[in-house]
């Protein structure tokens, strides 16, 4: 029996790898996949348009957050520390040199994809601010993006599936939501525990993935990359800057909105008259541009989503692999992660495939004898699976938005590959190990 679920994630896969466009390709996938289920087109139409209100604030928030990044790169304060780094690095020119510089910078960005999750809670939105800058320092040192590509999809995952804080807090949140919706009620703090063997997995994947992708890697020098070499930075300049970002950071905890954060620390450009109003709202609007892209996919995947919803078959999917691996425990939870990655690769959003695999999973689960814990593995990775990897995840987009800013950086080969074959394979393997000894 085809089904319509399978078919929609094949056909936009593919259609991403032809290098159409991610958001085209959820399109006509979406399309094709409600036609396959007997869905109207007037139906499907309908569903997709309903379901991407629901992406509505996250899209704007990233716009906005966008926006903020580009004054922060204006200000050139970014600049002005590669410039710093670029020359100790011609100042010495020595092997030892550069090694401890791609050392700093990998640590560096590490942390700040972490912080990003939980700490400091701003997602994908210090990409734009952080890495174009650093593109000719990685062209300076032959690093190959896709290596920067797996430390930043590493800081980004890993945070949330396992540390309740942030992100992770919501994450979490939703677990537990979508577990009392299967009627039965988990506490919050069995979550990170149940998550901490599966989790392994992201560090696994991304030890490996930095040794794959450690060779050299050429890159052409862009004509768009602007010259650091006489790069300066005025003191008022300086302060306007970092109270900006202070300001963004307070806003935001204590609104709980990236919204009305990303608007303060934008508040605080215009206000200080440090540049021209005409010239920070050029910039503005460029950064929003940036941004706005992956703001679009993330509407689009939540229509996407709505259409696989609405066509039933990813219960009868299950339904139908349940009746055909019997009570085998093992071969049981690996297909249901497999299911949870085919779900998760299509709509992009862990977040957003919980809800739609909890309640099918936890009945199934408890067939098979699973213990609490056990199921909160099997839920939490199947969900996280495919988010490292999806062309419509964010933790794909973000990256790429940031290397990509010279046109040498393939989403899907040299972001969406490297990150799906290191981080969910190590995933499903801890997952089930995880599934079977809980």
């Amino acid at each position: 029996m085809i089904n319509a679920v399978v078919i929609a994630v094949i056909l936009m896969i593919v259609l991403c790898l032809c290098r159409l466009n991610v958001v085209i390709s959820l399109f006509i996938s979406a399309l094709v996949g409600g036609l396959i289920a007997g869905m109207s087109i007037t139906d499907i139409v309908s569903v997709f348009g309903e379901n991407i209100v629901d992406g509505a604030e996250v899209a704007l928030s990233y716009a906005l957050l966008g926006g903020f990044a580009a004054l922060i790169s204006y200000s050139g304060i970014t600049d002005y520390l590669v410039n710093k780094i670029i020359n100790a690095i011609h100042a010495e020119n020595n092997k030892m040199s550069r090694i401890k510089v791609k050392i700093i910078i990998m640590g560096a960005l590490l942390i700040m994809s972490i912080m990003s999750q939980n700490l400091i809670p701003v997602h994908i939105a210090f990409i734009p601010i952080v890495i174009p800058p650093l593109i000719s320092l990685f062209n300076e040192l032959n690093i190959d993006r896709r290596q920067i590509a797996i430390i930043i999809g590493f800081g980004l995952c890993w945070p949330y599936v396992l540390l309740p804080y942030g992100f992770g807090q919501i994450f979490h949140q939703i677990i537990q939501s979508g577990f009392s919706k299967a009627n039965h009620p988990i506490e919050m703090g069995m979550i990170w525990k149940a998550m901490l063997i599966p989790s392994l997995g992201y560090i696994v994947g991304l030890i490996a993935g930095i040794y794959y992708y450690r060779k050299p890697r050429q890159y052409a020098e862009h004509k768009d990359i602007k010259d650091m070499s006489q790069i300066e930075i005025k003191p008022y300049i300086l302060g306007v800057t970092i109270i900006s970002i202070i300001a963004t950071f307070l806003v935001q905890m204590f609104t709980d909105s990236m919204i009305f954060g990303a608007l303060a620390g934008v508040l605080v450009f215009f206000a200080s008259r440090a540049y021209k109003w005409t010239e920070l709202d050029e910039k503005f609007v460029d950064g929003i541009k940036i941004m706005s892209f992956i703001g679009v996919v993330i509407l689009s995947a939540n229509g996407f989503a709505g259409v696989m919803n609405e066509t039933g078959d990813i219960g009868k999917l299950v339904d139908s692999i349940s009746g055909v691996i019997g009570d085998n425990k093992l071969i049981s939870i690996i297909v249901m992660y497999i299911i949870g990655l085919v779900v998760t690769l299509g709509i992009g959003s862990s977040f957003a495939t919980i809800p739609i695999i909890a309640t099918l999973f936890v009945p199934l689960g408890e067939s098979l004898g699973l213990s609490t814990m056990a199921l909160i593995a099997l839920i939490g990775t199947a969900s996280a699976l495919g988010d490292s990897g999806s062309p419509a995840s964010d933790s794909t987009l973000g990256p790429t938005a940031g290397l990509d800013v010279d046109g040498q950086h393939d989403h899907i080969r040299d972001t969406c590959i490297p990150n799906f074959v290191f981080y969910n394979i190590p995933l499903i393997i801890f997952g089930t190990i995880a599934a079977m000894i809980l």
